[in-house]
């Protein structure tokens, strides 16, 4: 069987078994049906979400002349910014409502809830809002992106039951409403994007996130595999909690169900306390799939060099090893305890260092200082969220705070836990790959015949994922619950 994988910016073939599975999200297993996508259907399914809320009153009622409005945004990193996007659509419906009670739009502030990422560039706000709400909002300074080191702009609001430190943006705290436009879509840290983790992560400060994107709780047992129970959901509704209790305001949440092409499958509105299980359980029958009849020894995908987290993670060791610890989290399920990944990556020590201008010393520190695992690291992470050039960076050049990266090593670390080896294919610079601790070989045919002899015996069980990082993800699922794991009490894969 020959298919074809992701490599640098073209393709890579592997002759593979003809026992080998294939799962493409959305294709081996169809999504369920989306929303019909012309704008007047969307916005009319939206309109109606925005006028039955969940749990709190409707945009209408809450609007008045003089009120102010923040809309909490996502930034480039997830939701599409296809015409009919749900940030495009939700934010004119709420717009509308808005209007119609009486505020006005120089009331009104449009904020990306960036977080840790990059502070949007002016051409990823007219990508995300599109031409029009660009243009109503742009040239009037209505446009900003959170920046979590303008302590102008923060409010320090105390500290969570669990001791968890919360300071969030200052827009938003004043604001007499906020509106979370969000997407209920599969994602590794929590289970999904949206309600509260959008708010925890989006507009707060790298001490709120160091409480969660962190060692004691990503290396917790109920982190890997993926659910809404582990330990960091919980912070992330805490957090969210608390930042409602001292605003004085519940959150208007306004989040959209999405498939694999980010298209709407279903939207709800209200407070996340009440709204986040509902959009779940919707959101669940396209995330959790319920497919392998058998666990696989060996997996194999393509890392291109532009996805997620922006161009150069996939040739950058840091961000590299995050998404690979990014399919252990999404399919432990379906791994056996012998796993082993086959992985292209063109691994050409290409840091990106404008986008993240601290990761190649990162990458350097470990390499010395009896660092033997990723997590020796996170004892650096204090150092480097306040060291003033890389903070310069992140508030006026566009860059990732520096904080972010240890996020990504603690992630990092889970594929080296959860893996008999990880085999990097076609590096040109096999050093970057293999000061990871990962191994590499030149051919996908070369790194499972050494697989197969060192790790999973003649007859390995074989998963291939083409276009598995081109691809809204899914958390892959075994057929027969049973075979899951551990029961988790409600959850959609019965462990």
């Amino acid at each position: 069987m020959k298919l074809d994988f992701e490599y640098g910016n073209g393709m890579m073939s592997a002759e593979l078994p003809d026992s080998t599975d294939v799962f493409v999200p959305g294709e081996t297993v169809p999504d369920p049906p989306c929303l019909p996508q012309d704008w007047d259907s969307l916005y009319k399914a939206t309109q109606d979400s925005i006028r039955s809320p969940i749990g709190m009153p409707a945009l209408k009622e809450l609007a008045g002349k003089g009120k102010t409005v923040v809309f909490v945004i996502p930034d480039i990193v997830k939701g599409g910014n296809q015409p009919t996007s749900h940030r495009k659509v939700a934010i004119r419906a709420c717009l509308d409502e808005l209007y119609a009670a009486g505020v006005e739009k120089k009331d009104i502030l449009l904020l990306f809830s960036n977080g840790l990422h990059p502070r949007a560039t002016v051409p990823e706000m007219k990508t995300i809002l599109g031409e029009e709400l660009f243009r109503e909002f742009y040239y009037t300074n209505q446009i900003t992106s959170h920046d979590s080191e303008d302590y102008d702009h923060l409010v320090d609001i105390g500290y969570t039951a669990a001791g968890d430190h919360v300071i969030m943006n200052k827009y938003v705290f004043d604001a007499d409403i906020a509106i979370l436009i969000g997407h209920t879509q599969g994602n590794p840290y929590g289970g999904y994007s949206g309600g509260y983790k959008h708010c925890a992560t989006g507009i707060s400060h790298w001490r709120s996130i160091s409480a969660h994107h962190v060692p004691k709780v990503m290396h917790q047992p109920d982190f890997v595999p993926v659910s809404t129970s582990s330990v960091m959901r919980g912070k992330f509704d805490q957090q969210g909690m608390l930042m409602e209790e001292k605003m004085g305001k519940k959150f208007f949440c306004c989040d959209a169900v999405l498939d694999t092409k980010s298209r709407q499958i279903a939207i709800f509105s209200g407070w996340a306390k009440e709204m986040q299980p509902l959009s779940w359980e919707v959101a669940d029958k396209r995330t959790y799939v319920h497919w392998a009849e058998k666990k696989y020894d060996i997996i194999v995908f393509g890392m291109p060099t532009n996805f997620h987290y922006g161009n150069g993670m996939g040739t950058n060791p840091i961000q590299m090893m995050q998404a690979l610890s990014a399919q252990v989290i999404r399919h432990k399920r379906i791994m056996s305890d012998r796993c082993v990944f086959v992985v292209s990556s063109i691994c050409d020590a290409w840091f990106h260092e404008e986008r993240w201008p601290y990761l190649r010393e990162l990458y350097e520190m470990f390499q010395h200082d009896s660092m033997n695992i990723l997590p020796d690291m996170d004892r650096y992470g204090e150092y480097f969220a306040t060291k003033e050039e890389y903070i310069r960076k992140y508030r006026f050049a566009n860059a990732f705070h520096p904080f972010h990266g240890f996020s990504m090593m603690s992630c990092g670390h889970l594929a080296e836990e959860h893996t008999s080896a990880i085999y990097i294919v076609g590096a040109r610079e096999p050093g970057i790959a293999r000061g990871m601790g990962l191994k590499t070989r030149a051919t996908f045919e070369e790194a499972i015949a050494d697989a197969m002899r060192k790790y999973t015996g003649p007859e390995p069980n074989i998963l291939a994922l083409p276009r598995t990082f081109t691809t809204a993800a899914v958390h892959l699922c075994m057929k027969d619950p049973a075979l899951n794991g551990a029961p988790v009490t409600g959850h959609p894969c019965g462990g």
